[in-house]
């Protein structure tokens, strides 16, 4: 990408930044406490997946190295 369409695309994210900015300074207290729910539950869910996935290559973490076990266990008997 050029400069120019570098400068394009961050002028875009200023303004989309901008927008977000007046929207959210606009909106009831009601809004706000709807939209930082929201933020916070996203939030859990990532942190609650990152756990499952961290799981999960623990698990096949263990498997490879006890296959691995097996496999020199064999190559020596």
């Amino acid at each position: 990408m050029n400069n120019k369409g570098k400068g394009l695309l961050a002028l875009l994210g200023v303004a989309a930044g901008a927008f977000a900015f007046w929207k959210y300074k606009n909106m009831t207290p009601e809004e706000k406490q709807k939209l930082k729910d929201k933020a916070t539950e996203t939030g859990r869910k990532i942190k609650e997946k990152a756990g499952e996935v961290e799981d999960t290559i623990s698990e096949k973490y263990e498997q490879l190295k006890n296959a691995a076990k097996r496999e020199a266990k064999d190559v020596t008997d």
